[in-house]
């Protein structure tokens, strides 16, 4: 079952008209949620980023959408598949209604929202290699609109085919400066002796939801120092631990880059301690 527009419908039955502003022109925003046994995890965070990125994109926010009634919908999917004892990824969709070229002739909103099932009820860090490397072919430009979770992903989907045909893992995202933003699904964290850095949103960096949870996280604790800065293709070899962070696998340690290999000591503690907070309903 999938929901659109509030309407629940077998997924076969499903349709997008083919003027869908979304699919023409890429007028479209999603949040990729993660739900555990019925509970949305990092909610008021997705949603009010959202907001945010419509408000951004000049997109009409409608009265009914308040942090209840979406929350709501997502539930009433996942019940309707028989999936509110598991751990489900969400897919939640907004497009401008069809009408117009590029202009649109309307700023009101259409919405979508999908589910599918995930393997484990928390985060893990499986056992095994991860290499990446630098995508240089195409650059992201240092912007708001870059760093909204829009359906503009052309880098990220020409930089998951280079990585595909190169056997590599994942691709790490440069920007118009030449300094690393993201990985290709998430985003990024260097580890340094006790210094642990992320690109600023300046750089034009997705705004994830788990790096905002580790940030709070690693404020917290005493023996870190988080830094939010530029990192430069040179830091990469001289890091101590990679690792990429998105809501739906949570920490992903980086094994390799090019001849240099790093360890995921922190990586695995920072998981421990979310594992804890969701737990706890922190």
């Amino acid at each position: 079952m999938v929901n659109i527009n509030g309407n629940l419908l077998e997924d076969h039955k499903a349709v997008l008209a083919i003027d869908n502003r979304g699919y023409a022109y890429g007028d479209a925003l999603f949040e990729t949620i993660r739900v555990n046994s019925g509970s949305i995890l990092f909610w008021e965070d997705h949603y009010f980023r959202l907001m945010a990125s419509m408000r951004i994109l000049r997109m009409q926010i409608p009265m009914s959408f308040t942090p209840e009634f979406l929350e709501k919908e997502i539930i009433d999917l996942v019940t309707a598949n028989g999936l509110t004892n598991s751990s489900v990824r969400i897919k939640l969709m907004v497009n401008r209604v069809s009408g117009g070229l590029y202009t649109p002739t309307s700023n009101d909103i259409e919405y979508t929202i999908l589910v599918s099932k995930l393997e484990s009820s928390f985060y893990t860090i499986p056992d095994q290699k991860y290499e990446v490397t630098l995508f240089k072919d195409h650059y992201v430009n240092k912007d708001i609109l870059s760093t909204l979770k829009s359906t503009n992903k052309l880098v990220n989907v020409v930089g998951g085919i280079f990585a595909k045909e190169n056997g590599f893992d994942n691709c790490l995202l440069i920007n118009s400066d030449k300094m690393i933003i993201e990985a290709l699904n998430g985003n990024l964290f260097l580890v340094k002796g006790n210094t642990i850095k992320t690109p600023p949103i300046v750089d034009g960096c997705l705004k994830g939801i788990l790096r905002t949870q580790l940030i709070r996280i690693l404020e917290k604790l005493p023996e870190y120092q988080i830094e939010e800065a530029s990192i430069s293709p040179f830091e990469l070899q001289k890091a101590d631990e990679l690792f990429i962070t998105n809501v739906i696998t949570g920490i992903l340690p980086i094994t390799k880059f090019r001849k240099k290999e790093y360890t995921s000591k922190t990586s695995k503690r920072l998981l421990g301690i979310l594992n804890t907070r969701i737990r706890l309903g922190d």
